[in-house]
């Protein structure tokens, strides 16, 4: 069910909550802020408070990032364009978009269809746990934001808001502007500032885990109505005596454009590795579900990871959809690459941060 959605009466445009009640199955209304602007050009700073397009829960902006976006269903090559191959998903044009590293509200987590402990990072060397979350935290594409002013005192819920964030002294509005009449009431408020600024804790666990953190790549795929996503990030490479071990994470995005229900029933993945071995992987569902993606409900979001003896690679594969009137098909999921970096320090908890 959508948790966020928009009311539209006279002009006016309150953002609203849905409540939820397990005892009536109702739904209530309450406004929690108004909607501002969306920008077309530029990039939202950090401190802004948000709205997911896709998945309704509120967030607030982090910080940004620079990704390359290889979309396979955008024409490729135009007049003077250069062909590539090189790589895994190269041979696609890349181009630059801005994504957003975002914390998501605690309160709304129960109600999206995204994993909101997707974001993990290897333990030390010495550490006994191999992975550990941030909880609540995504990346969000800059179309996917709908910015907004909160109505509340406590705009956003999450143990590290008041960490990582402090109020703006600095905030100015631009002028309201008037429907029609001088006397009637004001449409949208645009701010000049967002209300909350970076602490020095941010950006100090910012430049501690950007090795960790960094979104380089991004790939794109539509097949039958069924858009992929996929964004790989590396996690770093776990030492032992015998051998070492290279791991990533990886984000998938499905997202039904199409008017009927489409369910995932199997997954089907081919992984090479540098050091010459080509896996094959098979298996109902992701992540112990097999979602379905309806008209009301159209995206499924999660991560998962994996490990090579080698410092790089490539994944590919398909996942086996069912269509509401019975249809059967192989979703392609974009190649892309599995690439590694000059390690860094270890991540580091933000609570330690």
């Amino acid at each position: 069910m959508d948790l966020v959605c928009v009311a539209v009466q006279q002009k006016l445009l309150p953002v609203s909550l849905r409540l939820l009640s397990s005892r009536r199955h109702y739904a209530r209304l309450a406004e929690v802020g108004r909607l501002e602007t969306p920008k077309a050009e530029g990039k939202y700073d950090t401190g802004q408070l948000i709205l997911h397009r896709v998945f309704g829960y509120r967030g607030v902006v982090l910080f940004p990032w620079l990704a390359r976006v290889y979309d396979r269903d955008l024409p490729q090559h135009r007049e003077g364009d250069e062909e590539t191959n090189a790589g895994v998903g190269k041979e696609v044009r890349g181009r630059t978009h801005t994504f957003y590293q975002v914390l998501i509200d605690q309160r709304d987590c129960p109600y999206i269809r995204a994993q909101t402990e997707a974001v993990t990072f290897l333990g030390n060397q010495d550490s006994s746990r191999s992975l550990y979350a941030i909880p609540g935290l995504d990346y969000v594409a800059h179309e996917d934001i709908f910015p907004y002013v909160s109505a509340e005192k406590a705009p956003l819920h999450h143990e590290l808001f008041d960490k990582f964030l402090g109020p703006n002294p600095n905030r100015g509005a631009l002028p309201l502007i008037p429907v029609n009449k001088p006397d009637s009431r004001l449409l949208v408020v645009d701010f000049l500032d967002p209300p909350f600024v970076a602490q020095d804790t941010l950006k100090a666990w910012q430049n501690k885990n950007h090795p960790w953190l960094e979104l380089s790549d991004v790939h794109k795929e539509t097949t039958e109505n069924i858009r992929v996503t996929v964004i790989p990030f590396y996690m770093g490479c776990k030492e032992s005596h015998a051998s070492s071990v290279y791991w990533w994470r990886y984000c998938i995005r499905l997202e039904n454009l199409g008017s009927l229900s489409v369910q995932l029933r199997e997954r089907h993945w081919r992984i090479f590795s540098l050091s010459g071995t080509l896996e094959t992987v098979r298996g109902r569902g992701v992540v112990g579900q097999e979602p379905a993606l309806t008209k009301t409900l159209p995206a499924f979001q999660y991560s998962s990871h994996v490990s090579l003896q080698a410092p790089s690679g490539h994944m590919w594969g398909t996942f086996r959809m069912e269509r509401e009137d019975g249809y059967t098909f192989d979703c392609r999921i974009p190649p892309f690459s599995l690439e590694s970096k000059a390690e860094g320090g270890p991540a580091t908890p933000p609570e330690t941060a």
